[in-house]
């Protein structure tokens, strides 16, 4: 299940408070600052920081090109 395009133009991180890529394929979204990802379950974020998983750096890169390769756009500039 998706998230509802008007949410998911207004979603940031809890902690940094900055934009996050939704990467639908695999249901999280997802802060490249912090390397912390958040789960969507049934389309619905779950946006708990001690819930979020920290994710290694081969976890980034891969994350950041499955980004760049289907050209995703952050939640907001």
């Amino acid at each position: 299940m998706s998230i509802d395009r008007a949410l998911l133009g207004i979603l940031a991180c809890p902690k940094d408070k900055g934009a996050l890529f939704y990467i639908e394929a695999e249901s999280f979204l997802y802060n490249p600052r912090l390397h912390m990802k958040y789960s969507v379950r049934d389309g619905i974020p779950v946006m708990l920081i001690n819930e979020a998983e920290t994710v290694t750096d081969v976890e980034n890169d891969r994350i950041m090109s499955l980004v760049a390769s289907a050209g995703l756009k952050p939640t907001f500039d």
